[in-house]
């Protein structure tokens, strides 16, 4: 699936990934690809990012908002205040703040 995270100052992460975990507002929930189509309201947490297939993902080119997981290089994880989440086709896009 392709994810896609922006915030009002830039775009944080666009890339394709294996699965996303968010902070919804009734507790966490993973994505994988062909997930039903979904729009959630996003509480504050941490957006945890698989990229198990990390052949197209350059790390040095990745915003400063998203940090690798310490316990795992292939989770990259986004610290977020609240967010808006859609899921359609294949694609995630989450509107964080």
């Amino acid at each position: 699936m392709y994810l896609e995270i922006v915030s009002p100052e830039a775009t944080l992460f666009s890339s394709e990934v294996d699965a996303v975990i968010v902070p919804g507002v009734n507790g966490e929930f993973q994505m994988l690809n062909n997930h039903a189509a979904i729009v959630a309201v996003l509480t504050e947490g941490t957006v945890k990012i698989n990229t198990h297939t990390q052949s197209n993902i350059v790390f040095d080119d990745l915003n400063a908002n998203v940090v690798p997981h310490p316990d795992d290089n292939k989770v990259l994880t986004v610290k977020i205040n609240s967010g808006t989440l859609e899921m359609k086709d294949n694609k995630a896009i989450i509107l964080a703040d």
